[in-house]
């Protein structure tokens, strides 16, 4: 074992250590209300892995730019901040979603319960409105594929909603390396109704040559209580990305001697790109009765994206490319909630429902030079994704002679049928690269937890799920043999979807008065799992490998010493391997060599041990409203550490992260000033001034792996709430 994965299992060890001593004194479980699955229940009797971020953690997390921050606190997840605008942050759940060159991939988002993922299984975390969330919900596991396509994991995010009191919220956060995010935020309820609306405009000069970056956003929800039990939820939200350049990936030696500067060709080429999105939805809730509720939503948008590439043509040194989507997006649902309460066998939740979603994008594509477009197209297609779902989940508590319902069975199904189509408007080259395929597939899911006492429950869960290539990954086919082989844009049908089994067992406890723990064991293993075939000039082809096994061990332990001590610790253990040989093709000048990846060597992306520690004091004691932080002074000191891992499926010296700890203070400050409320707050990131990769572009062709982590950075805020 290397040495950062050595000194990353005695920081776990160290951290089960604290824990053993604990005492045990019986404790209510909190009434966290969460989806566990498609069923809405207490995050305590969850069959599942559920974690919630409340919307204080995610203020207190950082400036609410990336959702990296807030994550970095659930175990089982990797989120890796590339600090790269351009290319949105790096998220990863139990090793599902670590090949993504950029965006989600593998991972469901979900965002006011309308999909922020489209049926290929692309997402981009960056349209998530931070500054207006209430809470974030992290779901991992089996019961995560009752959400169809992709679904390695699911994240949902949740606006908050509008308080009796007309409100607004200003706020500023200024950092390191021209970092401004200023922010308004409007509230209020007339009668049934209430509202928020949130505008926030982000800018940075970057920390490396060719980063800076601006977006701006805009999140709106309304609620109208149109009678009692009937409630509609509008959702609106804009995001505006004009600008954001592109330094790309640093080789380890780049790396090694300047982290700040930009990779090769990124200033002569002018590497960036701009992103504007739309999407308006709306969702139904009614009460049939007080065990029958029904629910609908539909929603559209809108996405263009424009990019301009690094060229590697030695002969033409000038030269680069672009790429354009132009997205249309639309869909909908229907989901009923039920509930049996009088049966001889016990009590039954349970829930049906189906999803239709499809999405539309021109792609786009030509040269350019000294980072412009030049000439003509070189690529024109159409491509469309659409998938056709549905689902249903029962959850009955059996009960004993006595009334009691010592256990819970938790049953689900899901049958997905998703299409990826592709037409070929540019048939001037004399190739028509039109193609489509077809995925089906049948997602069972069976559980059992057992409601051993009061303060805890144990669970075991089974499941399958499926992932199918992205159009992105389905966009490119190696054709010719040899040296003569080249990646063309031609649709590629022969990818096979990714069928995956997951077994997980844990327990949730809360030993103690203000004390709680969550643990997990999870065994996946995968067959035909995609991966890169061939990377050149920005393209990468993909095939299927035969089996690939994720297993692993999760835990979290939460534990308040006194009204004004608290403390937090999350350990992650990964063992995320191909357990069958495969080849891949690599090109070095115009030469093409053959590769095995041997079994055994990890899937790159993910590290095998992660951690994350935070230490936090409030002068006043933590405030029991999520939207609310404590009064007075408050601080938190947090450790994240990470084990090394790999940016290449060889597994090579070259594409070897070395592990990393670093540590971030928050320093914040809370006051009254009758009705009006200013908090302020300074931060100090990787306060230890360590270097170290923040994140890895995985199986990059030319081996420029690397996108530095910030060093020390310092950051202040101040918020500013007053009623209207």
């Amino acid at each position: 074992m290397h040495s950062g994965s050595s000194r990353s299992l005695a920081w776990l060890a160290c951290g089960l250590g604290f824990l053993l001593p604990l005492t045990v004194v019986a404790q209510a479980a909190q009434e966290v209300v969460v989806q566990s699955g498609r069923i809405a229940q207490r995050a305590f009797d969850a069959p599942a892995s559920v974690a919630v971020i409340d919307g204080t953690a995610v203020r207190d997390a950082g400036p609410q730019i990336n959702l990296s921050e807030a994550l970095a606190s659930v175990p089982g997840v990797v989120a890796l901040n590339r600090n790269n605008y351009a290319q949105d942050v790096q998220i990863s759940i139990r090793g599902f979603g670590a090949r993504a060159a950029f965006g989600l991939r593998g991972i469901r988002l979900i965002t006011d319960g309308i999909p922020a993922t489209t049926p290929d299984g692309q997402g981009q975390a960056s349209t998530v409105s931070l500054t207006s969330a209430e809470r974030i919900e992290v779901l991992s596991g089996p019961l995560a594929q009752l959400y169809g396509n992709a679904s390695g994991g699911v994240i949902q995010t949740f606006t908050r909603e509008a308080g009796h009191t007309p409100q607004a919220d200003v706020s500023s956060t200024f950092g390191s390396f021209g970092l401004q995010r200023h922010d308004i935020q409007l509230s209020g309820r007339t009668g049934a109704v209430g509202l928020v609306a949130d505008y926030s405009h982000f800018q940075t000069d970057g920390h490396r040559a060719n980063s800076a970056a601006e977006r701006k956003q805009f999140n709106s929800v309304l609620t109208a209580d149109l009678q009692p039990g009937t409630r509609l939820k509008l959702v609106a939200n804009v995001f505006d990305m004009p600008v954001a350049l592109d330094p790309l990936g640093l080789t380890a030696s780049q790396w090694q001697s300047d982290p700040q500067q930009a990779g090769k060709n990124a200033l002569a080429h002018q590497t960036r790109k701009s992103v504007q999105q739309s999407q308006l939805g709306a969702v139904l809730e009614h009460q049939f009765s007080p065990d029958l509720q029904g629910q609908w939503r539909v929603y559209t948008g809108t996405r263009q994206n424009l990019q301009y590439q690094a060229g590697s043509n030695a002969a033409l040194p000038q030269q680069g490319s672009w790429v354009g989507l132009d997205r249309d997006f639309s869909g909908m649902g229907a989901q009923l909630r039920g509930k049996q309460r009088d049966l001889p066998v016990g009590r039954l939740d349970w829930t049906a429902g189906f999803d239709m979603d499809q999405s539309a994008e021109q792609r786009q594509g030509g040269l350019t030079l000294a980072g412009e477009k030049s000439g003509a197209f070189n690529r024109n297609e159409l491509n469309k994704a659409s998938n056709r779902d549905a689902y249903a989940q029962l959850n009955w508590h059996l009960m004993d002679a006595l009334g009691h319902s010592p256990f819970t069975l938790t049953s689900g199904w899901r049958h997905s049928d998703v299409r990826l189509q592709s037409r070929d408007d540019y048939l001037t080259d004399g190739q028509d690269g039109s193609g489509q395929v077809r995925y089906q597939a049948s997602s069972p899911v069976l559980g059992l937890t057992w409601h051993a006492q009061d303060t805890l429950n144990v669970y075991a869960n089974w499941g399958r799920g499926f992932e199918t290539p992205t159009l992105a990954e389905a966009a490119y086919a190696v054709t010719g043999t040899g040296n003569s082989r080249s990646i063309r844009g031609l649709f590629n049908p022969d990818l096979l979807a990714a069928r995956s089994r997951h077994l997980e067992a844990g327990f949730k406890w809360t030993p103690a008065p203000g004390s709680k723990v969550d643990a997990a064991l999870f065994q996946i293993t995968t067959d035909n799992e995609i991966v890169a075939s061939l990377s050149d000039s920005g393209k990468t082809a993909y095939v299927n490998a035969s089996r690939t096994s994720r297993q692993g061990a999760e835990l979290t332990w939460q534990h308040a010493w006194s009204g004004q001590w608290r403390t937090l610790l999350s350990a992650t253990w990964l063992q995320a391997q191909y357990d069958a040989a495969f080849t891949s093709t690599s090109k070095v000048g115009s030469t093409y060599t053959a590769k095995t990846i041997p079994a055994g060597n990890r899937l790159p992306g993910l590290p095998d041990q992660q951690l994350f520690a935070s230490l936090q004091w409030a002068q006043q004691g933590a405030s029991s409203k999520s939207r609310q932080g404590p009064m007075g002074w408050s601080s938190s000191l947090d450790w994240v550490a990470r084990s090394a891992l790999w940016a290449s499926d060889m597994n090579d010296a070259a594409s070897r992260a070395p592990g990393y700890g670093v540590i971030n203070f928050k320093l914040r400050h809370r006051s009254a000033w009758g009705a009006h409320h200013v908090d302020t707050w300074m931060g100090v990131d990787n306060l230890m001034d360590r270097r170290y990769a923040g994140s890895v572009i995985v199986n990059q062709a030319s081996q420029q792996y690397f996108e530095p982590g910030l060093p020390r950075q310092w950051m202040l805020g101040l918020k500013w709430s007053t009623p209207l």
